[in-house]
């Protein structure tokens, strides 16, 4: 991309501070922005029919959050995105957004890779949740994303992993051993 075509898309993007426990989002409302977080830790979480809270995702510095969902398709959200931290965000509009998209094929060309990106994530994170040991997606939790260890309480690990904040307290001990 060229700088002039890089300003173009850096004017579209505003700065937002987000406090600790401050939602981006609520469930039911439609999502308008879509955020690159700089630094800082966010989840997506949702209730399930008992009315537990569920961790769906979490989004570490240097990624991108929205409930694409709800972004593109224009329809009320069904998840929660909340700052775990004090969070610092770029976000954009979804006005200017597809804006951007039609006035500047590289960007265009991010989005969609950024969308074939959160798709892949969110299949693989299916997959892993049939497929593997809660073991196993701890072990891999740890192995992408270290930061999250170290600014997530663990029963929200527990509940993106689907298990009891006892049971993670056991792979823990266990994987300290190992």
């Amino acid at each position: 991309m060229s700088p002039a075509r890089a300003e173009q898309v850096v004017a579209k993007f505003n700065p937002m501070k987000v406090k600790r426990n401050a939602y981006i989002l609520k469930a039911n409302a439609v999502c308008n922005a879509s955020h690159f977080i700089e630094n800082g830790v966010m989840r997506s979480y949702t209730y399930d029919l008992e009315g537990s809270e569920v961790t769906t995702a979490f989004f570490p510095s240097n990624t991108y959050t929205s409930d694409l969902l709800s972004f593109f398709k224009r329809s009320p959200a069904k998840e929660y995105i909340q700052a775990i931290t004090d969070c610092e965000t770029w976000y954009i509009t979804y006005e200017d957004m597809q804006a951007s998209f039609h006035a500047i094929p590289e960007f265009r060309e991010f989005g969609r890779l950024n969308i074939v990106n959160q798709y892949s994530l969110l299949k693989e994170r299916m997959l892993s949740n049939l497929q593997e040991t809660a073991e196993k997606r701890y072990s891999d939790l740890i192995y992408t994303q270290p930061e999250i260890l170290q600014h997530v309480p663990l029963k929200y690990i527990a509940s993106y992993l689907g298990i009891a904040d006892t049971s993670l307290s056991r792979i823990r001990k266990e994987a300290l051993k190992n």
